[in-house]
């Protein structure tokens, strides 16, 4: 398909975001940095973006009115959250061009479709199955060997509304019945676990003009389906590299992607790299970009939305970040809270406070970013901040 002309967006145009959390946060301070006005639509009165933005727009995702409201004010929308409904971006796309757009979000919001467009593309996913039913789900479970990830087709994320079966104990039939119990018997996602050697990330950037970008990939680090730390870039081999780069542009192509899209990959122990899922947005493995790369992606979603010209990826150091949680104040001392002074004396690292109130287990409140001389330098400097909290 031929890329049609678009026009550019330059500074002093309004950007609307479809979500106001710490990506929209983030994503807005890059924007007032170049000189952009900013309008947000978050259903939380008191989200992350809303102390740095020109309006907050208080809506739930589903509602078509508000995002057409917002969209009216705006130059141009995205987005740094999956779950606004469909309808909503339509609305929205109405009043303003909006990138991504609402064909490629209603792709990638049900895993399901997404897991039938990335086969359908030519594109190497881990074995899966897609299951409606009790029935299909206890089949599919056995049929894919008993140890599995079972993801709901719509919604969650970190974690939420996700399952493991086969890992601690056997996926015996009361297993499997919990399971399905537990996700709301809803159509799911089974996947099969892969034996890992690391997984990894690929962010790819590309503007209405054509033009595309591919970060360095990065290397992530989860526990209970949580990012704990991510660094840039990933030692992986120079074959893996170019590999995840081509699958990354290859898909990012494909969609005629207009925005940004992460692209997470398993690096499997038998030398396959398999893609896992899709976010068309920043992503938490990037947060370390603005240390280690020319350009961060928070800056380049603002540069690919409006059309700019793309920043430089080059990694000008290695860098990582640690994931700050809840549970860092729930475990605090009460009378000092987290000790962010003794995390600072640590050299080279940096606190990102995404100024949530609320603190609770599992939710993202934060992160700490550092640079070394190697990715390893990087990592032991934020664990070793962390750990002084």
């Amino acid at each position: 398909m031929e890329t049609r002309i678009q026009k550019v967006i330059l500074p002093g145009a309004t950007i609307g975001i479809l979500g106001g959390g710490q990506l929209g946060r983030m994503m807005a301070m890059a924007a007032r940095s170049l000189g952009y006005r900013i309008q947000v639509l978050d259903p939380d009165p008191s989200c992350p973006a809303r102390f740095i933005v020109d309006a907050c727009f208080e809506a739930a995702w589903n509602d078509a009115r508000a995002a057409a409201d917002l969209a009216r004010g705006c130059d141009v929308v995205t987005l740094e959250i999956e779950q606004v409904s469909v309808p909503a971006i339509e609305a929205a796309e109405r009043h303003a061009p909006v990138r991504p757009s609402s064909k490629m979000l209603a792709i990638i919001q049900d895993r399901i479709l997404q897991k039938e467009w990335l086969v359908a593309h030519g594109l190497p996913i881990g074995e899966y199955r897609a299951v409606s039913d009790l029935t299909q789900f206890h089949a599919a479970v056995q049929e894919l060997g008993g140890r599995c990830f079972v993801k709901s087709a719509h919604g969650g994320y970190d974690g939420r509304s996700q399952e493991k079966l086969g890992f601690s104990q056997p996926a015996d039939a009361a297993a499997i019945d919990a399971a399905w119990e537990s996700l709301g018997h809803r159509p799911v996602v089974v996947e099969q676990a892969v034996e890992l050697e690391m997984e990894i990330s690929v962010m790819v950037a590309r503007s209405p003009r054509g033009e595309m970008k591919v970060y360095p990939a990065a290397v992530n680090h989860h526990q209970q389906q949580i990012l704990v730390w991510s660094a840039i870039p990933a030692s992986i081999s120079v074959a893996a590299a170019k590999q995840a780069r081509e699958l990354a542009l290859s898909i990012a192509e494909q969609f005629h992607l207009e925005g940004l899209l992460a692209v997470e990959m398993f690096a499997a122990k038998d030398g396959r790299l398999l893609v896992n899922e899709l976010a068309p947005r920043p992503h938490n493995s990037y947060h370390s970009s603005e240390r280690a790369c020319t350009t961060s992606q928070f800056e380049q979603a603002v540069r690919a939305v409006c059309n700019l010209p793309l920043g430089e990826v080059d990694v000008v150091q290695p860098a990582a970040i640690v994931n700050l949680l809840g549970d860092v104040w729930l475990d605090a001392n009460p009378e000092t809270g987290p000790r962010f002074d003794l995390a600072l004396a640590v050299p080279g690292v940096r606190l990102h406070l995404y100024e949530k109130h609320v603190p609770r287990a599992g939710r993202k409140m934060g992160h700490l970013s550092g640079v070394g001389k190697t990715v390893h330098e990087a990592v032991q400097s934020v664990l070793e901040a962390k750990s002084r909290l």
